[in-house]
C-alpha cells in the first residue's frame, strides 16, 4: 500500500470514528432531554386561582371562598367546616412534593391521595395525617387498605418520632406514589411505607379539619 492509499484509508477511518462519535452524543443528548421531561415538574395549584380544584365542605351552606383563601402565594385553609379542597384531574405513578405550616395554634389538618367518588365526609382515600406531632401517619378512609393493615385497624403510624419543624415554620412533604406502594418523607426522613394499597390514584386533597393552615409549592412530578 503507497503512501497516498495509507492516508486515504486513514481520512476514512478517522470521518467515521468523528461520525459515531456525533451519533453518540446525539443520542446521549436525546436521552438526557426525554429524562429531563420525564422529570418535569407539574404545579397542581398556580398560585392565582382555584380554576383546577374542587371544594367539598360538610356544611353545604358554608360557602368554599371563605374557607380556602390565597393570601401572597399561599393557600390559606380555616379549618371550619370540615371538608377539602381537591384536584380536579386524577393522578398516579408520582412524586407528590408540597409545604405547609401553622399559622397560630397547631391543630389538624390532613394531605389525601387516591381519592375516589363521590364527594362525602369521607370518601375512600389514603390520607398522609398532618396534625401536629403526627405528620407521617397513614390513615386509610372508606375502606382502603394496605398490606401492613389488620382487619380491624385503618392507621399506620409514622416510624420513629416527629421530624416536624416548630409552629410557625414550613415543613415538606414528599410523598412517593407507585403502583405498588405509598412511602412518605417528613422534612427529608422516611417516616411510612405501605405497600400494595388498595387504590393506587385518584385526586389528590387538601383537609380543612379544625384548625388554619397554610399551604404552599404543591407539584408533582410524574414517575417514568
Amino acid at each position: 500500500m503507497n503512501n497516498r492509499n495509507s492516508i486515504f484509508y486513514i481520512a476514512v477511518i478517522l470521518i467515521i470514528l468523528v461520525a459515531v462519535i456525533f451519533l453518540v452524543a446525539r443520542q446521549k443528548e436525546g436521552t438526557e432531554e426525554q429524562g429531563m421531561k420525564k422529570a418535569e415538574k407539574v404545579f397542581l395549584w398556580n398560585q392565582q386561582d382555584f380554576e383546577d380544584w374542587e371544594f367539598y365542605l360538610k356544611d353545604n351552606t358554608a360557602d368554599p371562598y371563605g374557607v380556602f383563601t390565597i393570601n401572597e402565594g399561599m393557600i390559606d385553609i380555616k379549618g371550619t367546616p370540615f371538608g377539602y379542597m381537591r384536584t380536579r384531574k386524577a393522578y398516579g405513578n408520582y412524586t407528590l412534593h408540597l409545604e405547609w405550616r401553622w399559622p397560630g395554634e397547631p391543630g389538624n389538618s390532613g394531605v389525601f391521595l387516591h381519592m375516589q367518588e363521590p364527594d362525602t365526609i369521607w370518601p375512600p382515600l389514603i390520607e398522609c395525617q398532618l396534625q401536629s406531632g403526627n405528620a407521617g401517619d397513614m390513615i386509610f378512609a372508606g375502606g382502603t387498605k394496605a398490606s401492613e393493615l389488620g382487619d380491624s385497624t385503618r392507621m399506620m403510624k409514622k416510624y420513629g418520632d416527629s421530624s416536624e419543624k416548630s409552629p410557625g415554620a414550613w415543613n415538606v412533604y414528599e410523598i412517593i406514589s407507585r403502583n405498588d406502594s405509598v412511602i412518605v418523607f417528613v422534612n427529608g426522613t422516611l417516616q411510612n411505607t405501605a405497600t400494595h394499597p388498595s387504590v393506587s390514584e385518584g385526586y389528590i386533597g387538601l383537609q380543612s379539619e379544625g384548625a388554619p393552615i397554610e399551604f404552599r409549592n404543591i407539584y408533582i412530578v410524574h414517575s417514568p
